[in-house]
């Protein structure tokens, strides 16, 4: 199943994106600059191999649901994440709020 639903956040408006796999779900939080996704994203591919399009992402471990990824701290970000401020350690929906225009 794959749930695609606006959530506020911040008075802003987000795309919140679950897709149920075998054993897992993939989770995300989004919006037209940039996301915060469970442990499946991959950070040092985005950083490595597609360094060159300044991906803005981060990603939080041990997250089930939409919930629990705004509240869980950040694991790992992207360097253009980082140039945005967002921090090693933030919680999600802190590092969402950075990315608005």
């Amino acid at each position: 199943m794959v749930s695609v639903v606006p959530i506020n956040i911040g008075g802003f408006t987000f795309i919140a994106t679950s897709v149920s796999l075998p054993k897992t779900t993939l989770l995300t939080v989004s919006n037209d600059k940039g996301y915060i996704m469970c442990g499946a994203l991959d950070v040092a591919l985005l950083n490595q191999h597609l360094a060159d399009r300044q991906i803005i992402a981060g990603r939080a471990l041990g997250v089930r649901t939409i919930d629990q990824l705004l509240e869980a701290p950040l694991e790992s970000i992207t360097k253009a994440a980082e140039q945005l401020g967002i921090e090693v350690g933030m919680k999600g929906k802190d590092a969402l709020l950075k990315m608005i225009d």
